[in-house]
């Protein structure tokens, strides 16, 4: 159990310094820079020196440590809840962003800038995670440093199928925070920590289950077994796609693309009254003629009155 509790060390000493460093960053910078790049740098930094650990933990554990599933899956879940309970909103996912960006909900300009710190916040925490192995605390550590410079590829399975599995993955979470967005952290956060839970033990065995872009290339790209080319197409296009298939499905449309429903007909839901028709040309009369009705000595109709002659 000592590598368990030196990950454990780990896993809090990550957080605490994540939320320091939020602290400092939300006082000495302006909101929008806050916001646009620190917030997502520190957020991606988090999330992949968490997913680098619990990675370690998965695949060395079970034989190593005699982890069972059921810990590495308790953990990833309690991990993933206090991410998204101190993640203080940002994305740490460049398909996130980019999901923004299609709801036109954030400009070209904020998107890259985006996109560039959740970048360099995941290759920081690969960094500072792989320094964290090298002084090798525990017997796993020590396993680690030893496998890492020879990695093999996570992609267990054919490119084609890997991609279908990334895309899927994708898809099923961008449609729920499409569908939890506007709903409360103490709802929104579980929800999306046990799908992500899920999705992870059933796709783990094929790809490992990143659904991340930046994490995916920082961790795995370096490993052989696959080209350049073929961890772009899983890792890549293939949560892109999912995340592009789940707005076009929720919405319909592409909001920064189309202003047209494409799938859904839409109907107005206010119903026109039903009143009497309008009258016509004939059905009028002019003030004149209104008074000439009226005349004495002549009825409704312009026809003498009995008795008037």
């Amino acid at each position: 159990m000592a590598g368990l509790n030196v990950s454990l060390s780990f896993f809090f000493a990550t957080f605490v310094l994540c939320q320091a460093a939020r602290r400092a960053c939300k006082a000495l910078l302006p909101a929008g820079a806050y916001a646009s790049f620190a917030r997502e740098a520190v957020g991606a930094a988090q999330l992949g020196a968490c997913c680098l650990e619990m990675r370690m933990l998965a695949e060395l554990g079970p034989w190593a440590g005699g982890f069972g599933p059921d810990l590495l899956l308790t953990l990833l879940t309690l991990l993933l809840l206090v991410h998204g309970a101190t993640c203080d909103g940002a994305a740490a996912n460049p398909t996130v962003s980019l999901q923004d960006f299609l709801l036109a909900e954030a400009s070209a300009p904020r998107t890259l800038l985006k996109l560039a710190a959740q970048g360099l916040g995941v290759r920081a925490a690969c960094a500072l995670t792989r320094l964290y192995w090298a002084w090798e605390l525990c017997d796993l550590h020590v396993l680690q440093n030893l496998l890492d410079p020879h990695c093999s590829s996570p992609l267990r399975t054919p490119v084609s199928h890997g991609a279908l599995v990334e895309g899927a993955g994708a898809f099923f979470l961008h449609l729920t925070l499409l569908r939890l967005r506007n709903s409360l952290p103490a709802y929104r956060v579980p929800a999306v920590a046990l799908l992500a839970t899920v999705m992870t033990h059933t796709a783990g065995p094929f790809t490992s289950a990143f659904f991340n872009p930046a994490l995916a290339t920082w961790a795995t790209f370096h490993c052989s077994g696959h080209t350049l080319l073929e961890y772009m197409q899983v890792y890549w296009l293939g949560p892109l796609t999912g995340m592009v298939l789940a707005v076009l499905l929720y919405h319909g449309r592409l909001p920064r693309l189309f202003q047209r429903n494409l799938l859904y007909s839409q109907k107005n839901k206010y119903r026109t009254p039903r009143g009497k028709p309008a009258p016509g040309p004939r059905d009028t009369q002019t003030p004149a003629e209104g008074c000439r009705s009226r005349e004495p000595g002549r009825g409704g109709a312009g026809q003498p009155l009995p008795g008037s002659r």
